[in-house]
């Protein structure tokens, strides 16, 4: 989770995988609806408290989400593959 710009999209897009609402991720984040809601309206890079980016980033990655980086190929997000036990 060292990527350093995340956008809203990647976001919602980490949401759509999981088949989480806004109301999921605030709930797993530890963050206010309305946070997630104001976030997600705009159309650009996660910013805001760099505690609730922390928390919002934090609750997918330990649901399984990893961010892919812009590396030529665009920023994406994924599901982590279980690990076996």
């Amino acid at each position: 989770m060292s990527i350093l710009k995340v956008s809203i999209r990647q976001i919602k897009a980490a949401r759509a995988l999981l088949g989480w609402s806004q109301e999921d991720l605030a709930a797993s984040a530890d963050v206010s609806i309305p946070t997630i809601k104001r976030l997600e309206a705009l159309d650009d890079i996660l910013r805001g408290r760099a505690e609730t980016s922390t928390k919002i980033l934090r609750a997918l990655h330990s649901a399984g989400i990893e961010f892919i980086a812009e590396n030529g190929g665009g920023a994406g997000v994924r599901l982590r593959k279980p690990r076996a036990k």
